[in-house]
């Protein structure tokens, strides 16, 4: 299996081809069957790689697959090849499996839609590129697959591209990465320049001889594609694409937030983790934003109404704490939360999904209630899934969440800790405001929903039980207390240390069994102090969330209106590129391109008419001018 790394991605490719070139001659349950197949097949793939990979000895966990010499053009060289190694084959498990779960779910989610075919099309080359990107031996591969993540993502965001909002926040979605983007390719760039190669073998073990620590370079470099990594993952200033990316169907929104599109750019750090260990300011760089980013989300995420919003904004800040892990050096940890978060906030937007789907599409969490009785399979998962995000023993966010608070400890810190410790009573406050809302507390009169809700069908609900089971386990991969017991750590290390570091590069979590218990249990009680609180607004006291807004309105309505970060956006950039356009529209294209071509046109116009008036149809006319024309000729030729 190792030598046919190319299977994994290919069956999502033919599965896209198939429903995308006969999506009209395929019912229904063949475009479900061909969708879910391939992608099950991949995961089949994927496993089998895994543990054939798991079998080598550590240090020889790395496999490069060429297929065939793709560009080659003076200097410049670039492969199809695909890299198996600890890294990646975590990342194809998550893209596969959570990727085949939220499949299914979409079958009974989508079930009637029209664009039925179109979806799971676009949903499987969705996979696809991912997997080309999280596989790609080379820095061209990689970007190929960023920029196919990028392209889906604006497909499956717009997808009911008759709504203006979908259709704009599909378009926002591709403007915005675009920037980001463009950052990357520059940094694509300054490494082929600085190395030759854009190939990860040479320009990772070529690293410590070409770049001077701290350097201008391996600062640029870092830089260049963390703004890549901003924009794709969602990180300060260019967030502000995934919440309005909540117009697309729930289940693009749970692949895109939990297995695809947006943890790309924290594997693209960890991959290049040579690179940012060279440029220790860059690392700092990652680590401001990514602090930034978690509580700016996670303040936002206390007040919002809409139910897939809150998860939204929840997914930036959960990102921006990978980042933490990564800035500090701990990449095994930012890809441990990565994997644990793929299982846990897939399932509360295949949660909410149900919600949704049992109210007939409503969203808003204020018109929600008592819905634990009606959809009891949905309420416990989504119990599970919130539990696990809060950082809750024995749920599988408790053990990553409290790893990088530990890191953020050892390896940044103590400010940056107690941010990230902010941020984690924050995530677990918010999540259970949904719980109590959405399940337990009665709606009022006014508020009542004007729908009868009901279970969702086997289809939806086989994928939340599931992820509700891995959202329990997951965490054991790695317990933090046990020496030796974190097998995470034990199987992603390799691929940190196996390029040369100068020394010191890479740090290594303090390991103090009695300090890391004492800090896990302020992690866990502060976990549980959001819980508690969430509980004494919304389900004792329901009247204090109101008193709290009246009392502190101007704060409230700041985080409201999101910081009115979009409206600064529209000032200063959207409003200015659409006066320069329509300004380049008017002066430009109309007064100087088609006001030339508009008078070429009436020149030859004028002087064909004049022109056509020789051509009058009569015989001595022409005879005429035969005659003029002969005399001038012989007159010509008698004066030379």
């Amino acid at each position: 299996m190792l030598r046919t790394l190319w299977l994994i991605p290919l069956w999502p490719l033919l599965g896209s081809l198939i429903n995308g070139l006969w999506r009209r001659h395929l019912s229904e349950t063949s475009v479900a069957y061909i969708a879910c197949g391939v992608v099950g097949l991949s995961f089949f793939c994927s496993l089998i790689a895994f543990f054939a990979l798991f079998s080598l000895p550590s240090q020889g966990r790395a496999l490069e697959v060429v297929i065939y010499q793709w560009v080659t053009s003076g200097d410049f060289q670039a492969a199809v090849g695909f890299l198996l190694d600890p890294l990646s084959a975590v990342m194809i498990l998550v893209v596969t499996g959570v990727g085949l779960l939220i499949h299914i779910y979409s079958i009974g989610y989508m079930h009637g839609e029209e664009g039925f075919q179109r979806y799971f099309a676009y949903l499987n080359l969705f996979i696809f590129s991912m997997l080309l990107l999280v596989m790609g031996n080379n820095f061209l591969l990689m970007f190929l697959g960023w920029e196919g993540v990028g392209l889906c993502s604006y497909l499956l965001i717009g997808f009911w591209f008759t709504r203006q909002a979908a259709a704009d926040a599909g378009k926002k979605a591709f403007i915005v990465n675009r920037v980001g983007d463009f950052g990357f390719i520059l940094g694509v760039f300054l490494i082929f320049t600085t190395f030759g190669s854009i190939q990860f073998s040479e320009v990772f073990g070529n690293a410590t001889q070409r770049l001077v620590p701290g350097g201008a370079v391996a600062t640029a470099i870092a830089l260049l594609l963390f703004l890549g990594a901003t924009g794709k993952s969602a990180q300060i200033p260019l967030y502000v694409w995934l919440p309005d990316a909540m117009e697309g169907p729930t289940p693009v929104s749970a692949l895109i937030h939990a297995a695809t599109m947006v943890t790309a750019g924290v594997y693209m750090v960890a991959r290049c983790s040579v690179l940012y260990l060279l440029a220790p300011g860059a690392m700092v760089v990652v680590v401001i934003v990514g602090l930034l980013t978690a509580l700016l989300a996670a303040s936002i995420a206390l007040v919002q109404t809409d139910l897939k919003r809150v998860l939204a904004y929840s997914t930036i800040s959960q990102l921006g704490y990978m980042f933490v892990a990564c800035g500090v050096g701990a990449f095994t940890t930012g890809i441990f939360h990565l994997a644990t978060h793929a299982c846990f906030k897939a399932l509360l937007f295949l949660g909410a999904g149900s919600v949704i789907h049992a109210l007939d599409g409503e969203q808003d969490i204020r018109r929600m209630g008592g819905l634990k009785d009606h959809m009891p399979i949905t309420y416990m998962t989504f119990l599970v899934a919130s539990l696990a995000i809060a950082g809750v023993f024995p749920f599988a966010g408790f053990f990553s969440k409290d790893e990088i608070l530990w890191a953020a400890l050892t390896e940044g810190n103590f400010l940056v800790w107690l941010l990230a410790a902010i941020v984690a009573v924050m995530t677990s406050f918010y999540m259970f405001r949904l719980v109590f809302l959405v399940f337990h507390r009665e709606p009022t009169a006014s508020e009542g929903m004007a729908h009868h809700p009901h279970e969702a069908p086997l289809a939806m609900q086989v994928p939340l039980m599931i992820l509700a089971g891995l959202s329990v386990v997951a965490g054991f991969i790695g317990i933090p207390i046990i020496e030796g017991a974190h097998l995470m750590r034990a199987y992603l290390e390799p691929v940190f240390t196996r390029y040369p570091l100068p020394p010191g590069a890479l740090g290594y979590t303090l390991h103090s069994p009695g300090l890391e218990l004492v800090m896990l249990l302020i992690s866990l009680a502060m976990a549980i102090g959001g819980i508690l609180l969430a509980m004494y607004m919304y389900l004792i006291d329901i009247t204090l969330p109101e008193r709290i807004s009246t009392q502190f309105r101007g704060v409230y309505h700041l985080l409201i209106a999101k910081y009115y970060v979009d409206e600064v956006y529209d000032r200063l950039v959207v409003e200015p590129v659409k006066r320069g356009a329509a300004w380049l529209w008017a002066q430009v294209d109309m007064g100087i391109v088609d006001s030339t071509v508009n008078q070429v046109g009436e020149f030859v116009r004028q002087d064909s008419a004049w022109l056509s008036r020789v051509q009058s149809g009569f015989v001595r006319n022409y005879a005429l001018s035969i005659f003029l024309g002969a005399v001038v000729v012989i007159g010509y030729l008698m004066i030379r």
